[in-house]
């Protein structure tokens, strides 16, 4: 993983990686592989809370995702998923660094209405 991720750097990309659940144990490697974004946040597994993650790692990491699409997005209500979305970017995107999205792909199973007040929850609270 270290040598494709120096072979991204190399053509001037940005390194953006895909782990998901409690991984906050070896997001120190990645950093020090040189991933600059962390894709997802499922902040509900142990150690993934997001203060903390902000705190410890936010200097470093770009955060992507964190809208929990195991929980809020198929069954909270609508207004459940724009504090979500709130508190995320107050949290997460605290002085930069959070690029909004669900933690993982959208399921059938929820209700339309909450991807949409994700979205325009975001687009309405989220310019920095």
């Amino acid at each position: 993983m270290k040598r494709m991720i120096a072979i991204a750097h190399e053509a001037g990309a940005v390194v953006d990686t895909h782990s998901d659940g409690a991984i906050r144990e070896i997001l120190p490697d990645l950093i020090a592989m040189g991933v600059r974004i962390i894709n997802p946040v499922q902040w509900r597994c142990a150690g993934m809370e997001r203060e903390g993650l902000k705190r410890d790692f936010g200097d470093r990491l770009v955060f992507e995702g964190g809208v929990d699409n195991q929980y809020t997005l198929p069954f909270g209500t609508v207004e459940d998923v724009r504090q979500e979305v709130r508190d995320n970017i107050r949290i997460l995107g605290a002085g930069g660094g959070y690029l909004l999205g669900p933690c993982h792909n959208i399921q059938v199973v929820g209700p339309a209405e909450n991807v949409v007040a994700l979205y325009q929850t975001g687009y309405a609270e989220g310019w920095m």
